[in-house]
Parts: C-alpha cells; structure tokens; sequence
C-alpha cells in the first residue's frame, strides 16, 4: 500500500500564490523556496511591489494561540523600534491567517547575511539588541507558549530515540550516557539558585540574525520561549576558553546598557548546549517523515551516525564538569 503524501507537498506554487492573494495582494507568479525544514517559507514576487516572505506552519505544532502569541511579541518588540522581523497584519489587525487547511503568515522581506561573530565589535552591537529585547521580553510572560525545561528539550528527546531509533548494539551505551547527562543537567539547574526566566528568541543563531548596514535584524521567533536570558547569549560563543570568555565579555558589555545580567546564569551554559543537543536529534527523528529530512540528513540514523553521537554526548557530559565561563 503506497505511503501517504506529506502535508507539504501541497504546497504547489498555484497554492502559494493563491494563499498570498486571500490576503489581498496580487502575486506576479514568482515563487522562490527558502531554506527552511521545520516549516515552509517562500518568497513570493508581488505586482507593483516588494516581494513577500510567506510562511507556512507545519500541521499539529503550535497551536494558533501559540502562534498568535509569538506573533504579539514580535509585534510589541518591533513597536519598541526594535530590528525583528514582525509578521504583517491585514485590517483587522490579524497576522495568522488560513487557507486550504494550513496556516500561514507573511512577512516583508529582509536582506542581509549572518554575522560574523568573531568580531567582537559585532558583539558588543548584538550585546545592545538583546539587552533590549529581553527589557521588553521581561514586562510579561507567556501564557501559551512553552518553557525550555529539561523534561521537553532532555527526558522526551531520550525516550524518543531509545524506544524509536537507537539501534540495539548502542541502545546499552546510550542509555548510560543519557541518563548520566540528563541527571547532571537537573543537578546543575537545581543547584543554580533563582533563575530568571523571560520570553525568549529561543533560538539566536547565526542562521536568525541577519546582518546589514552595520546592524542585525532578528528573524524566526517560532522557537520562543520562557528560557533564562543566556538561552539567547550562549549561540555565540565559540572557540577555546579564552576566546569565548572575550566573546561573553563584549556581548554582556552590550547587554547591560539597555538590561541587568545576572552572572549566575553562566553555569546553565553547557546544560542548554546538551539539551540543545538531545533535542536537535529527536526534532530529525521527529521529523523523519517528511521527505525533506532524509534528503537533507542523509547522515541521521545511521549506525555511524549513533555512535558518533555518543562520543558527543560523553564530551558534553565532560563539559559540565568544567568550570563556568566567568566575566573577567
């Protein structure tokens, strides 16, 4: 019996354009695929106009209080005269909108490149922006979204994999390392006193940062969040100590212009980076049925893919047992 056709895969580009165009625009039959795997996001050629970014979400994700909510917090963050990208709104003031059984928004295009995170000058300009966003992020919670917490992004990942995906010769060995990973991941979080916990980007990488005349622009806030304010300072360190502790020192130079950090939260740093990790593999095994992901990930699920996962994962746990980074 053939397989069931992807939900995406009716996202033709007569239906793009006739999603676009129940919003009131007039589309001049361009359709361009952008690199996006968790949902689909298109630019779309407008007549007599710039063209358009059209995002369509991927069924059964967030629900649309979800998205509505991420959608107000980029709305108030831009209202701030912040650089994110804010879906656009029609008349009656809504941005998340429906057509043939998916939902969509859209929104204007935004040029620019990733930014170069080694320039510590970069930093201390990016320092600046999230100290903003977070001052803004701080005033009220989520109600809807979800928190970044160890059983979502650690304990789910591992059952995932180990009931689905883990073939047997490692099943052994990746149970004793995850279980040693996610039991000091709840020790470091406990033992981290009162955190703070804001709405968040959620996933500031370079990938979401796009860099122009100077100055970032912050785009994709699908993935925020109620998560510790270095959830959005951590994706931008890299390199050995010294080097990392410079970066820190420029971004949280920026950052506390415009909002308080406080030093603490620098222990939970390799605590997100492994649960990052644990939830970065079970978002492809999750995802493993959509024909995008085994064209992309040839690699996921092999039997060299796993073990090498596992010396990743025992590296990590390493890490933790390392010092915090320390603001000099």
């Amino acid at each position: 019996m053939p397989e069931s056709p992807h939900p995406f895969q009716g996202l033709t580009p007569s239906f793009i354009m006739d999603a676009v165009e129940s919003q009131g625009f007039r589309c001049d039959c361009r359709t361009l695929a952008l690199n996006s795997y968790e949902n689909r996001v298109y630019q779309v050629g407008i007549d007599e106009g710039e063209p358009l970014i059209a995002k369509f979400y991927r069924p059964g994700r967030w629900s649309d209080a979800q998205i509505v909510e991420e959608h107000r917090f980029s709305r108030e963050l831009a209202e701030h005269e912040l650089p994110v990208v804010a879906p656009i709104t029609n008349a009656s003031g809504e941005s998340l909108f429906h057509h043939g059984g998916f939902r969509f928004a859209l929104y204007p295009r935004q040029g620019g490149h990733a930014p170069e995170f080694d320039n510590l000058d970069n930093l201390r300009v990016l320092g600046r922006m999230l100290g903003r966003i977070h001052c803004v992020g701080s005033v009220r919670p989520f109600v809807h979204r979800p928190a970044l917490d160890c059983q979502s992004f650690g304990h789910a990942s591992v059952a995932l994999i180990a009931d689905r995906f883990i073939p047997d010769e490692y099943r052994s060995s990746y149970e004793a390392v995850t279980g040693r990973l996610l039991e000091a991941i709840e020790a470091r979080l406990a033992g981290a006193g009162p955190i703070r916990y804001i709405r968040a980007h959620g996933d500031c990488h370079g990938g979401n940062i796009l860099w122009r005349d100077a100055a970032p622009h912050f785009v994709d806030f699908d993935d925020a969040r109620t998560a510790p304010a270095v959830q959005d300072l951590w994706m931008m360190l890299s390199g050995e100590r010294p080097r990392r502790t410079a970066q820190l020192a420029e971004l949280i130079a920026g950052y506390r212009e415009f909002c308080d950090f406080h030093p603490s939260e620098l222990c939970l740093i390799e605590s997100l980076r492994a649960l990052r990790m644990l939830h970065h593999c079970a978002w492809l095994a999750r995802r493993w049925d959509d024909p995008i992901f085994p064209r992309t990930f040839p690699w996921f699920n092999t039997v060299r893919y796993w073990g090498e996962q596992i010396i990743q994962l025992r590296e990590q746990l390493a890490a933790l047992d390392e010092p915090p980074l320390e603001l000099p």
